[in-house]
C-alpha cells in the first residue's frame, strides 16, 4: 500500500531503470564488437567505450546501487559538515528486479501508488559524449541500445510504463529513421541529450534548420521530447578554466562545475527559442527532465532582454513562446511555488527520480513540496499535467 493516499492519479515524469551488461552490445553490429566493453580493473566491473575507462558510473553492472533518496537530505539541507559523496549516499545496496524488468516494476508503483510514469535509462547518458567523434557509431549504439529497451522494458508496459528510447541527432536523416522506428513500436516520450549534435563538420544545435524533418515527424505524431540529464559535454568548458582534461564524473563534487550544472539545458532551450525550432513547430511538446529549474528564471530574463534590443530577431514574444511549451520537472529542492508563478502552473511537472540517491525514496511524498499551492494546482503537477502530455 502507498504511504499516503491521494485524491488524484499520479503520473511521475521521472523514473529510472538500470541496465544489464549486455543492453549495449546484444545488438551491436559486428563491425562495433570492441567498441563497448566491460573490463576488470583491479578486481572492479568498469565500462570502457572506445578502449577508454570510464568512471563515469562507479559501478556500471549496477549489481549494487546507492539507495534510492539517499541524498535527499543533502540536496534539502546542503552539507555543512563537509561530507564526502561516500558519506552521504551510505553504503549501497543489491539490485532488485523492479530495478531491471517492467514486472516486478510495476508492482512496485502499485505499493509507491504511482499511475504511470515515464522510464528513462541511466548509464546510456554516457554514450553520445564519447562517441562524438564517430556519428556512424553513435547512431549504431543508440540503435543497439533502442532495441534492447523495447525487447526487455517495451516502449508502453501496459499503458503504464513508458519508455523512453534515446534519440541521437548527428546524421539527421538516421535520427528521423530511429524515431519512425520508435514509432513503430508505440513509444510516446523519447529522450534528447540537451547538446550539440556533433556531425562530420563538428557541432550545431538541433534547433536549425537543417534539423526540421526530425521536428516535423515528432509534431505530426505527438511524440514528448524530453531533455534529460545527460554527459552534454560542457566539462570541456569548466576545463579550459580550471586548466586540465577530466572525465564528467556526475557523482563527484567540483565546486567550479556546480555553478554551471545546468547551462546546457539552458543553452538548449535557448536555442530552440532563438533559432526559431519552436515558431516553425509552435505544437512541440518539450519537457526538461531532471534539470532542476534555477536555470528557468536567469533564461526567462535573458530572453526578454534580447526581445526589447532586437524583437525583428524573434517571430513572437520569447518569454510568452517559452511559458507556452516549455514543461520542467524541478528539483525538490527547487521553490514550486516560484516555479509556478514563472512559467504558470500547466508547465510543472511531477519528477521523483526513483530509485537514484539524488531522488525521492517514497516518490508520493513529492506533494509535500507543494504545500503552498491549491488542490487543483498539486493535481496538476502530480499527474494532470504530464497526462495532458501523453492521454491515455
Amino acid at each position: 500500500m502507498p504511504s499516503r493516499e491521494l485524491p488524484f492519479p499520479l503520473f511521475d515524469a521521472d523514473n529510472h531503470l538500470y541496465e544489464t551488461e549486455d543492453a549495449f552490445t546484444r545488438y551491436l553490429p559486428e563491425v562495433y564488437r570492441g567498441a563497448i566493453e566491460y573490463v576488470q580493473v583491479r578486481g572492479r566491473t568498469k565500462i570502457a567505450v572506445r578502449g577508454r575507462i570510464s568512471e563515469y558510473i562507479p559501478n556500471p553492472t549496477f549489481s549494487k546501487v546507492a539507495r534510492p533518496g539517499a541524498q535527499e537530505d543533502y540536496f534539502r539541507r546542503g552539507n555543512p559538515e563537509g561530507r564526502s559523496y561516500r558519506e552521504i549516499v551510505g553504503k549501497p545496496i543489491e539490485s532488485v528486479p523492479a530495478f531491471r524488468e517492467p514486472g516486478p516494476r510495476l508492482e512496485l508503483m502499485d505499493e509507491q501508488g504511482i499511475e504511470r510514469s515515464l522510464m528513462f535509462p541511466t548509464l546510456a547518458s554516457l554514450l553520445e559524449e564519447r562517441m562524438r567523434d564517430d556519428p556512424e557509431l553513435t547512431h549504431a549504439a543508440v540503435h543497439a541500445l533502442n532495441r534492447w529497451l523495447d525487447e526487455v522494458w517495451s516502449f508502453g508496459y501496459q499503458d503504464r510504463i513508458f519508455t523512453a528510447p534515446v534519440i541521437t541527432l548527428p546524421i539527421v536523416e538516421r535520427g528521423v529513421q530511429e524515431l519512425e522506428w520508435c514509432l513503430e513500436r508505440g513509444a510516446r516520450v523519447v529522450l534528447v541529450r540537451p547538446a550539440p549534435a556533433y556531425g562530420v563538420g563538428g557541432p550545431r544545435s538541433i534547433a536549425l534548420p537543417e534539423f526540421d524533418p526530425f521536428w516535423r515527424l515528432v509534431q505530426e505524431s505527438g511524440t514528448l521530447v524530453a531533455f534529460h540529464s545527460s554527459d552534454s559535454g560542457y566539462q570541456r568548458y569548466a576545463a579550459d578554466w580550471e586548466g586540465k582534461r577530466r572525465e564528467y564524473l556526475p557523482f563527484t563534487l567540483q565546486p567550479f562545475r556546480e555553478i554551471g550544472q545546468w547551462r546546457a539545458v539552458e543553452d538548449m532551450v535557448g536555442s530552440l527559442i532563438c533559432h526559431g525550432c519552436l515558431s516553425r513547430f509552435p505544437d512541440l511538446k518539450i519537457a526538461t527532465i531532471e534539470t532542476g529549474s534555477s536555470w528557468v528564471g536567469p533564461l526567462l530574463e535573458k530572453l526578454g532582454v534580447a526581445f526589447k534590443k532586437m524583437p525583428q530577431g524573434f517571430q513572437e514574444d520569447p518569454v510568452e513562446q517559452m511559458r507556452r511549451l516549455i514543461h520542467v520537472s524541478p528539483f525538490i529542492e527547487d521553490d514550486m511555488s516560484a516555479l509556478a508563478d514563472l512559467l504558470g502552473i500547466d508547465r510543472v511537472l511531477f519528477g521523483s527520480d526513483y530509485p537514484h540517491p539524488e531522488g525521492k525514496a517514497d516518490p508520493i511524498t513529492f506533494v509535500d513540496d507543494l504545500a503552498g499551492l491549491s488542490d487543483e494546482a498539486k493535481a496538476k503537477i502530480m499527474g494532470g499535467n504530464l497526462s495532458r502530455l501523453i492521454p491515455a
